[in-house]
């Protein structure tokens, strides 16, 4: 293993670091907190003209034909600023999956608006519960001979309102094992029977709930085969899981950052707070944890790519993304001290994400009982 980076991927930090300072500062990441959207359509379209929305698209749809560790890199940077937005949604949670289970016809229509920025989309899974258990999906679509029709709800989809398509998740079949009887749909969000709802939320992060009613999808808009939906369901459970740890990495280098600095500034007694005993252990602590899941996180993404098992590992990594992210904001808030818990400081802002980062795609019980069970307890 090595996990220096290459020329590429080096220029590629160095780009993101760049243009994000410049157009997502964390002024602005406050700002579009209180915008219906939750993001910037501008911002979106200059990323896009970066190359990122298709930065791991193949170059005949108008992607760059990157890998998968590539996108961690840069998912790393987003991180660093909590950029808001359907990135994340359109290109860990979709783009990828259609690019796997996609037909030819599917990839062509789709995978250039995506890489060009003009087109966004989302994934509908989980439900009341904000389950990631295969089981526990309901939602049903029902063939009537000519069509199916979808009905049931789908909870905690992010920035369904203002996404133009959806991969939703359905039970289609009953053969006896809840954990495989489903299909995946790829959905037009102005179809009929579909309503989308925002779900408010304190860390405005655009989580919407979205009602079908009778909505109508063809064969042709099948994602992966007709009770094939568990394999998609798996693969997105593992590439986009280990893409939003990359996301919580860069979030906590970002913190441990802040609060570095911040020690270095903050006059007690005459002195910075960073001479203090008690403050550099608790640096020194949070430095230690956000070192060790950077490199879990490269080493679950190295497994994955080079076909290797990574379900565990995978697990390890995001039980202690949500470990160690919810750590440091609280260390940085005690550093910080009334200041960093404010709704204006950057801090706080960090510290509002905690709970929606751990919980999308599994939280930590969750993980830890995945990783229970692949070791044979």
């Amino acid at each position: 293993m090595d996990f220096d980076l290459n020329e590429q991927q080096q220029m590629l930090r160095t780009m993101a670091r760049d243009f994000l300072s410049r157009e997502c500062t964390r002024t602005r990441v406050r700002q579009l907190e209180k915008d219906s959207r939750g993001y910037d359509p501008d911002m979106l379209a200059k990323m896009a003209e970066l190359g990122w929305l298709g930065l791991v698209l193949p170059e005949k749809y108008g992607g760059t034909g990157a890998g998968l560790l590539d996108l961690v890199v840069l998912l790393e940077e987003m991180g660093r600023n909590i950029t808001p937005g359907p990135f994340f949604p359109t290109v860990a949670l979709c783009a990828l999956p259609l690019m796997k289970f996609g037909t030819e016809v599917q990839k062509a229509a789709y995978a250039a608006d995506i890489a060009g920025g003009k087109k966004t989309w989302s994934l509908a899974l989980t439900e009341e519960s904000g389950s990631y258990d295969a089981a526990d999906i309901n939602c049903r679509a029902d063939y009537n001979g000519t069509h199916y029709l979808i009905s049931g709800e789908k909870w905690f989809v992010p920035f369904a309102h203002t996404a133009d398509f959806l991969i939703v998740i359905c039970r289609t079949e009953e053969v006896g094992n809840p954990q495989q009887d489903l299909t995946s749909f790829i959905i037009d969000t102005k179809c009929r029977g579909l309503k989308i709802e925002l779900i408010p939320t304190i860390a405005g992060d655009g989580q919407c709930r979205v009602r079908f009613k009778n909505a109508k999808a063809v064969k042709q808009d099948i994602l992966g085969g007709v009770g094939k939906g568990r394999k998609v369901f798996d693969f997105i459970m593992q590439s986009a899981t280990i893409l939003k740890c990359a996301e919580v990495s860069g979030a906590c280098q970002a913190v441990l950052d802040m609060t570095l600095a911040y020690s270095k500034e903050r006059i007690q007694f005459d002195k910075p707070i960073g001479s203090f005993m008690a403050i550099q252990h608790k640096l020194v602590d949070m430095l230690t944890e956000v070192e060790g899941l950077q490199y879990l996180v490269y080493y679950a993404a190295w497994l994955l790519v080079s076909g290797q098992k990574a379900a565990i590992q995978i697990s390890m990594t995001k039980a202690k993304a949500a470990e160690v992210y919810q750590q440091v904001c609280i260390d940085g808030v005690k550093i910080h001290g009334a200041i960093g818990f404010s709704m204006d400081h950057d801090m706080g802002c960090f510290f509002r994400r905690i709970k929606s980062a751990e919980f999308m795609l599994g939280g930590r019980d969750w993980h830890l009982f995945k990783i229970a069970a692949g070791i044979g307890l």
